[in-house]
């Protein structure tokens, strides 16, 4: 089960794109900074469809102050998601905490600066199969496709990992075979037997579960117990340029993590169903119905473990090639809840 994507690849990709765009102009972010020593107050960003995200609801909480978010489009991708900030089409970006490390290894000038997904008894990613499918251990998925959402993200490692742990041979890994298919489709491959199996997560997972007729093989909270799965990164010169708006957003998509923790569950399904409603994008909010929990630890604060966890699938994939240096990687410096 390797990586399609080959290391080399994504970082001529990163660099050539840094290149063109000279290491700043697009890079410098949404709004343009007035005069010396302003800073950048226009985030450009990719959402999620059907789906509030940590900023979009710190900005509607007012959490943001006059920072303010442009968003510029949908992804379905971590990997796609962190790569366009990288490059300069965005200003942050988010994904599994090993997609975070093939970037930076990949030469990319990133960093991540707070956790914004996680998984907790609530809100976890289930491996499904259709209630008759003969899959029920490890040793069944040989041969076998699974869905994914994208190749060399969360669900990549969770697997390559549940399937070593469970005895498999490197060869016997390499006989399954994942499938890349959009979160909002999994659900109808498994079905249809499209696929054999099939990764859900959150609202769309427990729809599912509530429409009956799948069974979990096996989830990573149950593999794993509670973990950060992956954070918010910007470009190095952006932080550099923009220190008090790099703290603003860090800080302000903290406070949201501890306001979705600490608030009735009805008023955030609530509070998410007015933003969906709000922005005019054409979406369903049906679905936030079955929100659980944020997921992320405390405050979001990131930790060696947080990357240290996937080294082992990092360098069995290439990734690193050498121990891995999880404080190359991130910086709490500008969350101001961890940080004061």
């Amino acid at each position: 089960m390797k990586l399609r994507v080959p290391l080399v690849s994504l970082a001529a990709a990163v660099v050539i794109s840094l290149t063109a765009s000279g290491c700043g102009g697009t890079a410098a972010g949404g709004e343009a900074a007035q005069g010396p020593g302003a800073e950048v107050k226009e985030l450009r960003y990719q959402g999620w469809a059907n789906t509030v995200t940590l900023p979009e609801l710190a900005e509607d909480l007012g959490y943001f102050g006059d920072v303010k978010l442009n968003w510029v489009g949908n992804t379905i991708s971590g990997p796609q998601d962190i790569q366009s900030a990288a490059t300069g089409q965005t200003d942050f970006g988010g994904a599994f905490a090993g997609a975070v490390v093939k970037l930076v290894e990949a030469g990319a000038p990133v960093k991540a600066v707070i956790n914004y997904y996680g998984e907790d008894e609530k809100t976890f990613n289930g491996f499904y199969v259709k209630e008759d499918s003969p899959i029920r251990t490890a040793r069944d998925f040989i041969g076998k496709k699974i869905a994914v959402n994208t190749l060399g993200a969360h669900a990549d490692a969770v697997i390559n990992t549940y399937l070593q742990q469970n005895g498999l041979s490197a060869e016997e890994i390499k006989q399954v075979q994942l499938v890349v298919v959009p979160p909002n489709d999994t659900e109808e491959a498994i079905r249809r037997g499209q696929v054999d199996a099939g990764s859900l997560g959150s609202i769309l997972q427990d729809k599912a579960v509530a429409a009956g007729g799948l069974r979990s093989v096996f989830n990573d909270y149950s593999f794993f117990g509670t973990f950060a799965g992956g954070p918010y990164v910007l470009r190095d010169d952006f932080i550099a340029k923009n220190p008090n708006t790099t703290r603003t957003f860090t800080t302000g998509v903290a406070k949201a993590i501890e306001w979705e923790r600490n608030t009735p569950r009805e008023e955030v399904i609530a509070r998410f169903t007015k933003i969906l409603n709000e922005r005019g994008r054409n979406e369903d909010p049906a679905a936030l119905q079955y929100w659980k929990s944020v997921g992320v630890p405390p405050k979001g604060e990131i930790k060696d473990e947080d990357f240290t966890r996937w080294e082992k699938w990092l360098a069995d994939t290439g990734i690193i090639k050498d121990q891995l240096d999880p404080k190359k990687l991130y910086t709490n410096e500008f969350n101001g809840l961890v940080n004061p």
